[in-house]
């Protein structure tokens, strides 16, 4: 017979479903534990969310979170301006810092162009990359998109409208498998693709 539960636990059930990697029976675990911890650390979970919502925002030159504009990387005086590293989301960005490697500046997309999709340049945030290439200060940039169809287009397209501004374009080498997801990758695989980024 099944346990009938409160209609206040089924609705944390079905929002925590509604997570990335997060089945039915991981909800659950989660909803329960959520019930078992002190009314304070629950109370904790519940405001770091709300914080997130309310607090972060979208950098003004690189188009990463961020609760300050500019970001703390954009505004960092110890990194190197004339590189850029382009990538698809921001926990791509994430990633990339933990391996260490890389000390430029980042640009977040938040998509991929995908003709077959819809998503035209226009949809991503290329149009803001352009502009910050205009200045000329910008020498390389680096392409760290994930090895995929739209990735690999994206990175073409890039190259294209990047290379007569007079900025050099690499991309990350396939130290990320091909079909692969950025943020799966572990972090002496990223330092490799990074350091072996070949021109496009």
């Amino acid at each position: 017979m099944a346990t009938i539960q409160s209609e206040c636990i089924q609705k944390l059930i079905a929002e925590l479903k509604r997570l990335p990697g997060i089945g039915a029976k991981s909800a659950e675990r989660i909803a329960f534990h959520i019930l078992d911890v002190p009314g304070d650390r629950a109370n904790e979970l519940a405001r770091a969310i709300s914080d997130v919502k309310e607090k972060i925002g979208s950098c003004s030159v690189c188009c990463n979170v961020t609760e300050t504009d500019p970001c703390p990387v954009c505004s960092s005086e110890k990194r190197d301006s004339s590189i850029v590293c382009v990538v698809e989301k921001p926990s791509s960005v994430a990633t990339i810092e933990k391996g260490g490697a890389y000390n430029g500046l980042y640009h977040v997309l938040h998509g991929l162009v995908s003709p077959l999709s819809g998503v035209r340049p226009e949809d991503v945030t290329i149009g803001k990359l352009l502009d910050r290439l205009q200045g000329g200060k910008v020498k390389e940039l680096v392409i760290a998109t994930n090895p995929t169809v739209d990735g690999d287009s994206t990175a073409l397209y890039l190259a294209k409208v990047a290379r007569p501004l007079g900025v050099a374009v690499t991309r990350i080498a396939r130290g990320v498998p091909v079909g692969g997801d950025i943020e799966l990758a572990d972090e002496a695989t990223l330092v490799r693709a990074i350091e072996g980024r070949m021109e496009l």
